[in-house]
């Protein structure tokens, strides 16, 4: 009998626990599993911002797939496009290549990108905070504002560089502004002519509140600890107009800057968009057991997925968080190895754990089960959190290994020449434009020859 061919799109925390949950639940030769995903590694998000500051390795929070699965077949590239009337994905290659991949259940974790707005220049001047390489940029471009402001002597041109404005207030970009504040206050200390005065950090959030969902008391706090810091605070206020050298608000007011590191939220993946399938917000629309309505073996969870979040009830729908990725992804293996095995499948359902917010040194806010810390028992439970969410015992000790060295010793402040003659665009980054409608994706899996697969 042919083996039930499995389909994973997506090697973030929903795809890699769907497969790992698939791999010790099904025997061989029940079915083929096979996970596409351009990257070698599964992304730990949360901790990116302490990526971009140099107090964590990029393989820290990067643990290799293939220590973490060991059945599952790895295709090196993303899906473009989906023909859902053949069960076929198109797959673009990391080398260019376009292949094929047919499928009898198809689990679509594509994850989520920077959520961008029609704002003139934002394309042009924004860089992310999603993904491993706009870490890696992004810290090399903080640091190279140093070293140019350091060498320079006009005074305007130093103005700009030494300003850098960050938009959201959510958990990543209050995370980035703490963690990066951190790296240029220590940072100066080494450049002798730069007066660390002249550096100047922003936060801006259109929202009134800062991290609302951690309640009134704990986001003053960490509001608190930015502005003790010098972080600029603008609730209510957001960007008009991006330049290269200047930044115009909603309030009027213009700062010059050449940094403008955007952290407004998230969109799912431009792939849903190219489905014929209905969205809420650009979600995927997909019942409680994560099936796609109307769609037999198809299956959405994780960022790019509306799933109904029933603890909460009203038409609640999950939030896009790594908490709420990976367990879906269990719960979606349990489902498939119940129907595989003419089993009902059941209702997806997770109670909220809390939320950590990791400020840097000493510095946390966090809502465990609902208790509210601040200070060390905060910055405790983070990092907690963290080790036991990495998914290797290599990534945890490399990541407390980390922590007690940037402790002890601080950072280097050294440039990797990362790009360093090329825009790191959100569309370059995050392939935002690398999609196909799926009528073009029906054409291509009609094709023969190089597609056939």
């Amino acid at each position: 009998m042919e083996r039930t061919k499995i389909l994973i799109v997506g090697g973030g925390f929903a795809g890699v626990e769907c497969a790992r949950g698939l791999e010790r639940g099904l025997k061989p030769y029940e079915a083929d599993i096979t996970l596409v995903t351009p990257a070698s590694y599964q992304l730990y998000l949360p901790l990116l911002p302490q990526v971009a500051a140099g107090v964590l390795t990029p393989q820290s929070v990067a643990p290799p797939l293939r220590r973490l699965l060991h059945r599952t077949s790895i295709v090196p590239g993303m899906v473009v496009g989906v023909d859902t009337e053949q069960r076929v994905c198109v797959v673009q290659l990391i080398s260019g290549e376009l292949v094929k991949r047919r499928y009898d259940r198809l689990v679509l974790t594509p994850g989520s990108v920077t959520r961008s707005f029609d704002i003139p220049g934002l394309d042009e001047q924004a860089r992310g905070m999603k993904t491993l390489a706009e870490a890696a940029y992004v810290r090399d471009h903080v640091i190279a504002q140093l070293d140019l402001a350091a060498a320079g002597n006009n005074e305007e041109e130093k103005a700009e560089r030494l300003q850098f404005v960050v938009v959201g207030g959510g958990y990543a970009g209050t995370e980035t502004v703490a963690e990066l504040q951190r790296l240029t206050n220590a940072a100066a200390k080494r450049y002798p002519r730069l007066d660390p005065a002249l550096i100047r950090w922003h936060l801006l959030d259109i929202a009134p509140k800062l991290m609302p969902e951690l309640g009134e008391r704990l986001g003053r706090r960490a509001q608190h600890i930015l502005r003790a810091r010098g972080t600029d605070v603008s609730l209510g206020v957001s960007v008009a107009k991006a330049e290269p050298t200047r930044i115009t608000l909603t309030d009027n007011r213009v700062l010059p800057s050449r940094t403008l590191i955007w952290t407004a939220g998230v969109a799912a993946s431009p792939l849903i968009g190219m489905l014929d399938v209905d969205t809420v917000k650009g979600r995927l629309v997909v019942n409680a057991d994560m099936s796609v309505p109307g769609l037999p073996g198809v299956f959405g969870l994780g960022d790019a997925a509306a799933v109904p979040d029933l603890t909460q009830g009203d038409g609640a729908v999950c939030p896009p968080t790594a908490q709420y990725a990976s367990r879906q992804g269990k719960h979606m293996a349990r489902n498939l190895i119940a129907e595989l095995r003419g089993m009902p499948r059941t209702p997806f359902r997770h109670k909220n754990l809390g939320l950590v917010v990791d400020l840097g040194g000493t510095d946390a806010v966090a809502r465990p089960l609902g208790h509210e810390l601040s200070g060390l028992p905060a910055q405790a439970v983070a990092r907690g959190y963290h080790l036991m969410a990495l998914r290797t015992g290599t990534a945890k000790f490399r990541t407390a290994a980390n922590w007690c060295l940037n402790a002890a010793t601080g950072d280097d402040f050294l440039r990797t020449g990362f790009l360093s003659r090329r825009p790191g665009t959100l569309r370059d980054m995050e392939a935002t434009d690398a999609y196909l409608t799926q009528e073009r994706a029906r054409e291509l899996a009609e094709q023969n020859g190089h597609l056939a697969g």
